[in-house]
């Protein structure tokens, strides 16, 4: 993701005291501890400057977290309330703010990776929780030389779900195996996502099936494609 975006001239800073947003806590019912963690999340990420950046995630339930859920967990602190709405409201999932705040819907592409094809696992917090999907596909479609294969079921979850996968596992290898064997009907070389927890558990998948699929987040397909662009003077954390 650093990358891509520097690629495309943004200047980025990379806070190195960061943690967890919160969300495993929150997911399992932990509400005290996702606060003190979600807590830090702001104490980092709030620039009351007058000037504050964009901040960019490359994961889509990071993002639905701090947008959809920290309401809920500070929904008794007025104070807390003030700073989430300050952070959300520069908060971007990664193809977000490449098509919507930077405007660029394409990109380039280095012939080093023509002749590949792909297909596109539609994640569920990014495409249910954000609104997320034109941007991951325009992001994609513009990539020269890299065929899109459609996958049955695109939209439908692969089973992980954080928490879920450990509390029901039974239930999660079933959904998972579901959308494996779509991606494999696709005969793509690649697997496409943006969300980190869904490419660790289809790659395990597949790996588990001995599987040629290469399982990449969308950002590391890109990193390797977009040409260069003259500096714009934009900044993000």
């Amino acid at each position: 993701m650093v990358d891509v975006l520097e690629k495309r001239g943004v200047k980025l800073a990379v806070p190195q005291d960061q943690t967890c947003c919160g969300q495993p806590a929150f997911n399992s019912g932990y509400r005290a501890e996702a606060r003190e963690v979600a807590s830090r999340f702001l104490d980092i990420f709030d620039d009351q400057s007058g000037n504050p950046a964009p901040i960019v995630a490359p994961s889509g339930s990071c993002a639905a977290m701090v947008r959809n859920y920290y309401p809920i967990l500070f929904r008794d602190n007025p104070a807390q309330l003030e700073r989430v709405k300050r952070v959300a409201d520069r908060l971007w999932e990664f193809s977000e703010f490449i098509v919507d705040g930077l405007g660029e819907s394409s990109l380039g592409v280095d012939a080093k990776n023509a002749d590949s094809t792909a297909t596109y696992h539609r994640c569920c917090h990014a495409l249910r929780e954000l609104g997320i999907d034109r941007q991951p596909t325009a992001l994609l479609e513009s990539v020269d030389g890299l065929e899109m294969k459609p996958m049955d079921r695109s939209e439908v979850c692969c089973g992980f779900g954080g928490a879920f996968s450990v509390k029901m596992p039974d239930i999660s290898t079933a959904m998972l195996n579901e959308k494996l064997d779509n991606v494999q009907k696709t005969g793509a070389s690649h697997l496409i996502a943006g969300d980190t927890g869904c490419i660790m558990h289809m790659e395990g998948g597949l790996r588990r099936r001995n599987s040629s699929v290469q399982v990449l987040h969308i950002a590391e397909l890109l990193a390797e494609s977009v040409r260069p662009s003259v500096a714009n003077g934009d900044s993000a954390e």
